[in-house]
């Protein structure tokens, strides 16, 4: 078809002309409302954008030569955040002489990973950045099944939906 005869046409049935595969030969054009599509893109797009999980990473902030209440107290803000769902990065600041004893460090992350390992896993192993030491915990995911579970409607309203259903 000739492109005059084709824009003819969009014209007739008050629509666009949209090039669809310019590479194509010969090339492919869609008859179509150029402006609703538009706006319907850009409504799926934001739909998605809004549906989209944000990560969050806290941070902890240990020294190799805690106290067993600090660091207890500290595991326990650990614990809490991987509960709610968060990534923790966890950091030991490491100043004068303790930076020749790294060993230090990678044991009190490893010890802090042994006790929190029934809520998250290590993403990234310890590692020496400069003067700190940085290990990362994720949160476990749910398993399928819990979080299909989670999802659904509870309570009054799935009663009231079911008992319309069954009149």
């Amino acid at each position: 078809m000739s492109i005059d005869k084709a824009l003819q046409l969009a014209a007739d049935v008050d629509m666009d002309l949209v090039e669809v595969a310019p590479t194509a030969r010969p090339p492919v054009c869609k008859l179509m409302d150029y402006g609703k599509y538009k706006y319907e893109s850009a409504q799926k797009a934001r739909a998605s954008r809004r549906n989209q999980q944000q990560t969050i990473i806290k941070e902890m902030k240990l020294r190799p030569k805690i106290d067993t209440h600090d660091y207890e107290t500290k595991k326990g803000h650990v614990v809490r955040f991987l509960k709610a769902g968060d990534k923790v990065k966890i950091t030991i600041m490491f100043r004068g002489r303790e930076q020749s004893r790294p060993e230090l460090g990678r044991r009190l992350l490893d010890k802090l990973a042994e006790e929190i390992a029934d809520l998250g896993s290590v993403e990234s192993a310890p590692k020496q950045d400069g003067r700190n030491m940085v290990m990362v915990v994720a949160p476990h995911r749910p398993k399928s099944g819990e979080a299909k579970s989670a999802g659904r409607k509870g309570g009054r309203e799935q009663d009231v939906a079911e008992t319309h259903a069954a009149e």
